[in-house]
């Protein structure tokens, strides 16, 4: 099965291709999409919306995971900007096909290190550690959107689970 993890952001959107198939699971692709803060929003979802779906277009996965959306009451503008980033996102992967499942900041760093409170550091650390990476995944994007996509997996093959830490 081949899953994308997308880690949702306005100014940097994280993704990662995975493939598992009998228990593996292997990266395909993994970076960045990057759009120019000095644009207006609608140009910046335009090229957000153009270059996911460019790359669901080339990996067609089966299922795309992606973070909730968190919202903190000091910074309710942040959440409302990344509120439009993720809705172009999930759009991408309706005229894609491609079914979404979303899960907690929290549910993604407890599947992948034990802890649901572990920190930016544990969680990408943890990526490496499981996925056998010689170095930790950059930028930080990159190891959230492959969290993200292994959080997923332990949900949909359970034959993977013996390389991530806990099943959810």
């Amino acid at each position: 099965m081949r899953i994308v993890g997308i880690d949702p952001g306005l100014e940097v959107t994280g993704y990662a291709v995975l493939d598992c198939a009998d228990g593996d699971v292997s990266i395909v692709d993994a970076g960045i999409i990057k759009t120019n803060r000095r644009h207006e929003l609608a140009k910046r979802l335009v090229i957000l919306s153009k270059e996911l779906g460019e790359l669901l277009a080339e990996h067609e996965p089966e299922v795309m995971a992606v973070e909730e959306l968190y919202s903190h009451y000091r910074f309710p503008r942040t959440s409302i900007l990344m509120g439009h980033a993720r809705g172009v996102i999930l759009e991408a992967a309706g005229k894609a096909n491609v079914k979404v499942m979303a899960y907690s900041a929290t549910r993604v760093k407890k599947s992948i290190t034990g802890n649901g409170r572990a920190s930016k550091e544990q969680v990408q650390r943890a990526v490496k550690a499981v996925l056998g990476l010689s170095k930790i995944p950059r930028p930080a994007d990159v190891a959230d959107a492959l969290a993200i996509g292994l959080c997923c997996v332990s949900e949909v093959d359970s034959s993977a689970l013996g390389r991530i830490m806990v099943k959810q």
